[in-house]
């Protein structure tokens, strides 16, 4: 089985966010940056299943020069070979026409993504890339497996779970509990650095945003004590101060 794994680069959770240029432009100085946890689970699920039953996995990732060395630990992890579009990831839209080129010109049997990137949570580029492609698509999957051109997948409802099939080509997105995600070795790591890492342009399709403006949310205010007899007093609170009833 041929598969695509889209990686998202994102800043580490602890990262202190910033803007510049009038707040237009992400500050990237001093930022860690990482795989996105999403797309490390279908990374490791699209290992799995290849070094089980035969096959090829690719990872692609939407972005600049910058985002080389991340793309490198996906390398490490143990994917073949590497792709970078060669441009900023500027929407959800944008993204996934990047990625579907990618995924009709290299005739992949499977799209793997995480359920959304942990910057903006968008949530959109598997059900867009699926679209364009018109292959079925499943969603927030925590059980993947393959069985010949059959994709089988669980996932979660409202009071169950549910479990679902597709025939390949599909695109299927990790939700938390699919797998533990794989820690790169030192051999991984050394055999990384001689792995393809193919740049190919955008393609000139959806690209229709700008950012007029970046805030960061209101700061918080301090935490009141109350104690816990003073009943009285918290009601008040909520009631004249927070205005909440």
């Amino acid at each position: 089985m041929k598969i695509l794994v889209c990686v998202s680069v994102v800043p580490d959770t602890t990262t202190k966010i910033t803007f510049t240029d009038g707040d237009t432009q992400f500050n990237k100085a001093g930022v860690q940056f990482i795989i996105n946890p999403y797309d490390e689970l279908s990374l490791t699920r699209a290992l799995e299943m290849t070094e089980a039953n035969g096959g090829s996995v690719t990872v692609i990732t939407v972005g600049e020069a910058d985002t080389e060395p991340v793309i490198r630990k996906a390398l490490a992890m143990g994917a073949g070979d590497a792709i970078r579009v060669d441009a900023s990831p500027k929407d959800g839209m944008y993204v996934a026409a990047q990625i579907a080129e990618q995924a009709k010109a290299g005739e992949y049997d499977l799209v793997l993504t995480g359920r959304e990137s942990i910057d903006y949570n968008g949530g959109q580029v598997q059900g867009l890339v699926a679209e364009m492609l018109g292959w079925p698509f499943i969603n927030v999957a925590m059980e993947l497996d393959a069985e010949g051109n059959t994709i089988k997948a669980t996932r979660d409802i409202d009071g169950g779970r549910e479990m679902l099939t597709a025939n390949t080509p599909c695109v299927v997105s990790a939700q938390k509990d699919l797998c533990e995600p794989r820690i790169p070795n030192m051999r991984g790591i050394m055999m990384a650095r001689s792995k393809p890492l193919n740049v190919v342009p955008a393609v000139d399709k959806y690209d229709y945003t700008s950012v007029s403006k970046y805030e960061l949310p209101p700061v918080k205010s301090g935490v009141k004590m109350i104690d816990a007899e003073n009943a009285e007093q918290l009601i008040d609170i909520l009631h004249n101060e927070e205005k909440l009833f």
